[in-house]
């Protein structure tokens, strides 16, 4: 197994596979990087080197019951990074990995990024407050804290078969495998780190991150996202960048990346050869 140990002792799993530019493929909450398979390939076959890790406390990484939270989500992709030497680097985010990326981006990139793309991404911040009234209020991710705490493997089965892939929308074709491999992700993982996870995507506020980033950045979202609504998110996200471009799907889900892999791909790989 391919690890790094972090300063604080943690172990961080990674795949790595090819040569060239790389990409690094962050992933969302509660999964691990092999969310990113179909991706992984077919970049690999582009020619690029492709790394996915697995975040602290999911995958095949440490169950730490210390340092779930985004800056250390940061660094502990700031060591992946300078152990691998990674240099003109592309870092590609889902979800909460998006913001994983944004941060990471903005407080360890210079001289090592080339450009940033974020998929259904969290930022600038969920949480509705005075600052953010368009946000998405705190029952809900207290609601996710209960289901979790209550019957984990219940819950996962209940976002991955509804929500997350839109296969509670009618007309929807349920692909069951994708279901099954989006629990079998989850259960991987740390019932405490997941749990904790749900306040650093909820809560965490990367407006000044998204700010400080200079390098082109495509922020990828769909209209009819029912994790992260466009409007709190995406919509915000495009004003506070520098150099940023805004794509908007339809009738697309959260997991798009991984229902229509092949649109998700072509997209990405037009703004990497740009």
């Amino acid at each position: 197994m391919n690890t790094i140990t972090t300063k604080d002792g943690t172990q961080i799993f990674y795949r790595d596979w090819g040569s060239g530019q790389p990409i690094v493929f962050h992933h969302g909450w509660p999964l691990s990087g092999d969310d990113w398979d179909n991706q992984m390939l077919f970049f690999l076959q582009q020619g690029y080197r492709v790394i996915a890790h697995d975040r602290r406390g999911h995958g095949h990484s440490t169950q730490t019951t210390k340092g779930n939270d985004m800056d250390t989500y940061a660094s502990d992709v700031a060591e992946l990074a300078a152990q691998l030497d990674l240099k003109n680097a592309i870092h590609v985010g889902h979800s909460t990995g998006g913001g994983e990326a944004v941060r990471y981006v903005a407080q360890y990139g210079k001289g090592r990024v080339s450009k940033v793309a974020i998929i259904s991404a969290i930022p600038p911040v969920m949480l509705r407050s005075a600052a953010n009234p368009g946000g998405t209020p705190i029952e809900v991710f207290d609601g996710y804290r209960k289901a979790l705490a209550a019957n984990r493997a219940q819950f996962y089965l209940d976002v991955a078969s509804g929500p997350f892939y839109g296969f509670n929308r009618p007309g929807a074709t349920i692909l069951e495998g994708m279901i099954r491999n989006w629990w079998r992700q989850g259960m991987m993982g740390s019932a405490l780190a997941h749990y904790e996870c749900i306040k650093v995507f909820s809560e965490t506020d990367l407006t000044d991150d998204l700010k400080k980033i200079d390098a082109p950045i495509l922020i990828m979202h769909d209209d009819d996202d029912q994790v992260v609504p466009i409007a709190d998110s995406a919509e915000l996200s495009i004003k506070l960048v520098k150099n940023g471009t805004l794509k908007i799907y339809q009738g697309l889900p959260h997991g798009m990346f991984a229902t229509h892999s092949e649109i998700i791909n072509r997209d990405l790989l037009a703004f990497i050869q740009a």
